[in-house]
């Protein structure tokens, strides 16, 4: 089965760093509850402290189950204010993985 992956990538304010960590790591605990099938999410922080980028993988055409998460709502509420660069969403695709499963 075919995966659709949606890559997010943003740059936070100076000084919003750890509110972003604290809300991204909400998000991860209430997904460890639900364990959703047929779904992964990989969030990175780069180098800079400041910039990340979320890729969700998720099967076939189905949407994935974030916007269904009271965390990622709050997450998602004040992103804009949060941000100096960004937020862009993009869809993907795999050109080449090694490793994992």
């Amino acid at each position: 089965m075919t995966m659709a992956l949606t890559v997010a990538r943003y740059t936070v304010k100076r000084g919003s760093e750890e509110h972003n960590l604290e809300l991204v790591r909400a998000v991860y605990r209430e997904l460890a509850q639900l364990r959703p099938q047929g779904f992964r999410y990989a969030t990175y922080r780069l180098e800079d402290g400041r910039t990340f980028i979320h890729i969700a993988e998720r099967q076939g055409d189905r949407d994935g189950p974030l916007a269904a998460l009271s965390t990622f709502r709050e997450f998602q509420a004040d992103i804009g204010d949060r941000c100096d660069w960004g937020p862009t969403v993009d869809a993907a695709e795999v050109v080449g993985r090694f490793g994992g499963e």
